[in-house]
């Protein structure tokens, strides 16, 4: 009597220590939950492989027993814990090791390595060698699962069928200088956003703002009708043998706004202010690959009035692209250094109207968070091209009120389209929708150092991030949302973005990360993998399949007010309920929103990039840890 007691004790203190070890961690391979990997697990693994035993996806026991962390157990399994438990083949005590994927990527430890790998690429002569260690970066960016692509951009705008000759690039930027209109009329009536967050070029960072500065300013280069690279304010250049110092030849009398000389050591002060830290300028990385940019002083002079000259550390397919950019447009230093605080605040002398620059208008009236007038500049170099004597901006994000003033005719131009009228345009096939491709990603972005991840190792969080990754209904968005053709996205690299080595860095859409149409055509098997990703990362789940009350999951979603965006945000919050994750949606204005980003207020936030130019450094130079535009805060 007292042995069987003392026997039943033991087993009771057993269970009691095998609950202990399965409670605190899931330790792989460990099918049984005993805390240790022997022979039994695998012999149960196998069983499950072929249904004598079953365990829910998603549970501990299924994360255990699938060793090889591919939501399926199977025969190998039970080879691969059997290896384990006789030491031939140690397995990981964190389950989430094997489930973060091949690609995984610490967005803490590992950034160092990001960080050299794009300088390493920059710096790279060979194409071929460098779109290689392109695919090995955005490898990293991808295995971090703090990026999600949802799909690849297309622009989309309302124009009047009096109005022509307006015209974008394959980077978002309107161009309004040789606009015209039908009606005889010379005030242009145009929508882009709400309030711009800056008018200095340098300092500027979103796609509305740039063509504010495309119309405003003008660069050595522009983009024509066709999307191409054209000479502005430069004739022409030569570059060196090695393919790494230019000399630009400006053309002859150019001019300020204010009617005084522009010169080439306008260009030469621009750009090195755009380039010193203290400017604080997002696209400062822009001139890494400038020589004398770690030192702190670029390479760029010049050698007189209409003559530029600048030297690269490794010859540049792009370099167009950049002189044709707002950041390398000129500024005149004595207009920036008027203002009494522009040291501590460098964008303080064009947030009036009445600012210098050299483009084909000029801001004469500010409403602040209403209105902008712009009118021709007639010291622009082209100005006898330009027909349109005024641009009259409405300042609003909201796309309805937008959309209502466009019908109402308070507008010629609106740069967005409310979701709720899209069907009936497209399905009447109105001439006044504009539809052209885009060169750019849609996604949403975690904060790698959000506090959801308190707690979780490294690799666990990413299991996280990449469990919400593959949930996501990403073809209900594009075609009910979107509706304007769309593509899903399985990549951070935008389909058609050129590998510099005379390809697509991306040919088809099955070279992505994951499959964009898997919980469309595969459901069950998806939301088990994202159940079995939330199981290695210590999460529990009751037997209707979702989350348990003991281990919830709370998302809180940033975005910005807009019909689109928030119907995104909606339609995100009901995909990540199947498993029981709740998600918050919380919208901000404009301004607010791209502040709270920036600084990392935030823990998961609708994000957006359009290239710059059309190669894959523009979007994975972005989130360097110094970057400006790292809203993700890597490797802080």
């Amino acid at each position: 009597m007292k042995k069987s007691i003392l026997l039943t004790i033991f087993a009771v203190v057993l269970c009691l220590f095998a609950l202990a070890v399965c409670a605190n961690a899931i330790v792989l391979g460990d099918v049984d939950g005993d805390g240790k990997r022997e022979s039994g697990d695998a012999r149960l693994a196998l069983r499950a492989s072929v249904s004598l035993e079953h365990y829910e996806p998603g549970s501990p026991e299924f994360a255990a027993a699938d060793a090889d962390g591919n939501g399926v157990i199977e025969a190998a399994d039970a080879r691969t814990i059997l290896r384990a438990s006789v030491r031939l083949e140690p397995l990981p005590e964190d389950p989430a090791e094997v489930n973060a994927g091949k690609t995984f990527a610490d967005p803490s430890g590992d950034w160092q390595k990001y960080d050299a790998l794009i300088g390493q690429i920059r710096a790279e002569t060979d194409a071929a060698e460098r779109a290689k260690l392109m695919h090995k970066a955005e490898d990293m960016l991808m295995g971090t699962g703090c990026v999600i692509p949802l799909y690849y951009y297309n622009d989309v705008w309302m124009q009047k069928d009096t109005v022509q000759g307006v015209y974008a690039n394959p980077f978002g930027t309107k161009f309004f200088m040789y606009a015209s209109k039908t009606d005889g009329d010379r005030t242009l009536r145009v929508n882009l956003a709400s309030e711009p967050d800056y008018l200095d070029p340098a300092l500027n960072s979103s796609v509305d703002g740039a063509s504010l500065a495309a119309n405003a300013f003008a660069g050595l280069y522009t983009y024509n009708a066709e999307g191409k690279t054209a000479p502005a304010c430069a004739e022409g250049y030569t570059v060196s043998e090695d393919g790494r110092t230019y000399t630009v030849r400006l053309k002859k009398g150019l001019k300020w706004s204010d009617g005084s000389n522009l010169t080439a050591s306008d260009f030469a002060y621009a750009w090195k202010r755009a380039a010193d830290p203290t400017t604080a300028a997002d696209y400062e990385y822009m001139f890494a690959g400038f020589a004398g940019y770690d030192e702190g002083d670029i390479r760029v002079t010049a050698v007189d009035d209409t003559t530029l000259r600048f030297t690269l550390t490794a010859p540049c397919a792009y370099m167009e692209d950049l002189m044709a950019f707002p950041t390398f447009y000129p500024v005149k230093k004595a207009a920036v250094e008027a203002a009494s605080n522009w040291r501590k605040d460098p964008g303080a002398w064009c947030r009036e109207a009445g600012f210098v620059s050299n483009g084909a208008f000029l801001c004469t009236g500010w409403n602040h968070d209403v209105s902008m007038t712009y009118v021709k500049n007639p010291y622009f170099y082209d100005a006898d091209k330009v027909k349109i004597d005024k641009i009259e901006y409405m300042l609003s994000y909201d796309d309805a009120a937008v959309y209502e003033a466009y019908q109402a005719g308070m507008l010629d131009f609106a740069d967005s389209v409310p979701i709720d009228a899209l069907a009936e345009l497209l399905e009447t096939n109105n001439d006044e929708l504009h539809i052209v491709d885009e060169l750019g990603t849609y996604y949403i972005a975690f904060n790698a150092d959000s506090g959801l991840f308190d707690g979780k190792t490294p690799a666990q969080a990413a299991c996280m991030r990449k469990a919400v990754s593959l949930l996501i209904d990403r073809d209900y968005i594009c075609r009910n949302i979107g509706q304007t053709g769309q593509v899903p996205a399985g990549s951070f690299i935008p389909l058609a973005m050129a590998d510099g080595n005379g390809s697509y860095f991306h040919n088809r859409l099955s070279d992505g990360y994951y499959d964009p149409y898997a919980i469309n055509e595969r459901p069950e098997q998806t939301v088990a993998r994202a159940r079995q990703l939330l199981a290695a990362a210590g999460y529990r789940f009751g037997t209707d399949g979702k989350l348990s009350p003991s281990t919830p999951l709370s998302i809180d979603y940033l975005t910005n007010e807009s019909s689109g965006h928030l119907a995104i945000a909606e339609s995100i919050r009901e995909d990540l309920a199947v498993l029981g994750i709740n998600m918050t949606v919380r919208w901000e204005e404009w301004n607010d929103f791209l502040a709270d980003r920036r600084e990392g207020n935030f823990t998961l936030a609708r994000e957006g990039w359009i290239a710059d130019f059309n190669d894959p450094i523009n979007m994975l130079e972005l989130f360097v840890t110094d970057s400006g535009n790292n809203d993700c805060q890597f490797g802080r």
